[in-house]
């Protein structure tokens, strides 16, 4: 299909909505339009769909079709790259999803909520406090600095079983603590 053959169906589907012209201008420019972007490596499913939406494109707008512009081929390889390069946006950034949990920020906690969990957060400080110096930085390590037994042990060089009992002693010794207040 030559030039002249190509802008003659574009004008009669601008002019008339001819479907066979159009037909035709999509048998002959499909395979080279998925072509072209195969060469591109784009994967062929994407090739494919990026070809038919921009023949969709054209049937649209075959009425803004300017020959004097350009030709067929290069009016639809234009509408091609565009599509191409909106794809590539969309995939560099991703539209956001409203509903996506992450996204949605926690509500505040009520004000009752709040002021207890301070009143919590002060009592515990206060019950850290009264902790003999050695089994508050064992839990200082264990709890704040997230190491295991094994590591505070080794970091300490102390027994395993030291820092292990250490540390549970301190745990009851808040809990008394904080049941008293």
């Amino acid at each position: 299909m030559d030039r002249g053959q190509q802008a003659v169906l574009m004008r009669a589907v601008a002019e008339a909505g001819d479907r066979a012209a159009f037909a035709a201008l999509y048998e002959h420019f499909a395979p080279r339009l998925k072509a072209y972007l195969l060469r591109l490596r784009v994967p062929e499913d994407v090739a494919e769909e990026l070809a038919q939406e921009s023949l969709i494109v054209a049937w649209h707008r075959a009425a803004s079709f300017d020959p004097a512009q350009a030709s067929v081929s290069t009016w639809l390889f234009t509408i091609l790259r565009n599509k191409r390069i909106d794809r590539l946006r969309r995939e560099k950034r991703p539209e956001l999803d409203p509903d996506d949990p992450a996204l949605v920020p926690e509500p505040e906690p009520a004000a009752d909520v709040r002021m207890v969990t301070m009143q919590d957060e002060a009592q515990l400080r206060a019950a850290l406090q009264n902790l003999p110096d050695e089994q508050l930085h064992l839990l200082r390590l264990a709890f704040f600095s997230d190491l295991s037994h094994r590591d505070i042990a080794e970091r300490e060089n102390l027994p395993l079983g030291t820092v292990k009992s250490r540390i549970r002693l301190a745990l009851g010794r808040l809990k008394l603590l904080l049941e008293k207040s």
